[in-house]
């Protein structure tokens, strides 16, 4: 890796885990500074591809494949090349009698001896992740957690009833834990919110009424497939949290419905589809999390959305929820209506445990972390 690329999510990660401020300030300084020497921009790691577009970073939440990194043309990527980079950026700090500048100095070599042990030609995150998740969650409570890290690293395939699946495109999954029930389409009576959400209808549409008149430039497009079809979205939770300085004020049934839902590492929001367009055949990545969707403005039997095998059409204020690994496309077949839903993507509190749900939740907040400090993240202006 250029020197740039891991050191500062490393560090952020270590900070998080310890809830340390102080293994923050004299490493990463040391960092900042050294990379002033550096004109090779940050990468993210493929196993089995190039970093992919900066929006897909946003969807996925994982920034494409992981584990091994091709070598970069131009860049040392020789084994430990970097570690010397590494020690003299991590340079302990003068000697003094301060105890809390003590306890910073005792910090920075803890973090040293953690950089030191990092294999240059791996994504430093997935060497972290799994001893940071078995500080934080009991080992029996996680297995099928540490399962998914195998997956994710390649250290584990997936099962042969998966791969032998034609409706579920198996190279597209890049987040996989096993042991959870899959079919195209699931019970809406499963999911107690999705009540809800039917019950408060009427306030919900009114809400996407006000936030159309009033944020108009808050919709785009937050994926890097090409919709030039006029797909957009007013995203109301991003990477499965609130956006600060969003308007809340305006949907306030809605945002209190949401704060309910696990909602998962993608978004939750408005999407509109113009007419006579659709979304082309695709598939998603993650079968731990479901996709949620409400009608909101249907043009009547005109709009719908086939997932694997079966083809179902949307109803103003009618729930579907379906699993995004099987592919799936969409088409609003109405020449002058627009098609609107509520979308939610949130974790399978059905299948998987609240446990192993937090600790999910954890591994997508401490990997968005990682980018964000790697400059490998972006929200936008407008989210």
């Amino acid at each position: 890796y250029p020197f740039s690329a891991g050191v500062r999510g490393t560090t952020l990660l270590l900070a998080a885990a310890t809830g340390s401020a102080f293994v923050l300030q004299p490493t990463l300084n040391a960092i900042l500074s050294a990379d002033r020497a550096f004109s090779v921009a940050p990468r993210c790691a493929s196993r089995s591809r190039s970093c992919r577009k900066q929006n897909n970073i946003q969807m996925n939440g994982f920034g494409g494949g992981f584990g091994k990194a091709p070598p970069k043309n131009g860049a040392n990527t020789k084994k430990g090349a970097n570690k010397n980079a590494r020690s003299s950026a991590s340079a302990k700090p003068p000697v003094t009698e301060n105890a809390a500048e003590l306890q910073q100095q005792a910090a920075a070599i803890d973090v040293q001896k953690v950089l030191d042990a990092i294999d240059d030609e791996q994504d430093p995150f997935w060497q972290l992740i799994e001893p940071l998740i078995l500080s934080e969650f009991a080992q029996q409570d996680v297995t099928r957690v540490l399962g998914f890290i195998q997956h994710a690293t390649g250290r584990k395939g997936l099962p042969a009833d998966i791969i032998a699946d034609k409706w579920r495109p198996h190279g597209d999954i890049h987040a996989f834990m096993e042991d959870i029930p899959a079919s195209p389409f699931r019970d809406t009576s499963t999911f107690p919110f999705v009540a809800e959400l039917e019950d408060r209808y009427a306030d919900i549409q009114a809400e996407f009424q006000a936030l159309l008149e009033h944020e108009q430039d808050r919709f785009q497009s937050v994926t890097s497939m090409n919709y030039d079809s006029g797909w957009k979205t007013l995203v109301l939770y991003f990477n499965g949290h609130s956006i600060d300085n969003f308007p809340y004020h305006r949907c306030p049934v809605t945002s209190s419905i949401l704060s309910k839902i696990p909602i998962a590492g993608r978004i939750a929001g408005f999407n509109r589809q113009a007419p006579s367009s659709g979304i082309p055949l695709h598939s998603d990545g993650n079968n731990m999390w479901l996709t949620c969707q409400m009608g909101i403005q249907v043009p009547q039997g005109k709009a719908w959305i086939r997932v694997g095998p079966e083809t179902r059409r949307w109803q103003e204020g009618k729930c579907m929820v379906y699993d995004t690994t099987f592919e799936h496309e969409t088409f609003n077949e109405s020449p002058d209506i627009e098609r609107v839903v509520l979308h939610i993507d949130f974790w399978n509190f059905v299948d998987l445990s609240p446990t192993e749900v937090r600790a999910m939740q954890r591994v997508y907040e401490l990997r968005e972390m990682f980018l964000r400090a790697e400059g490998l993240i972006e929200t936008g202006d407008k989210l």
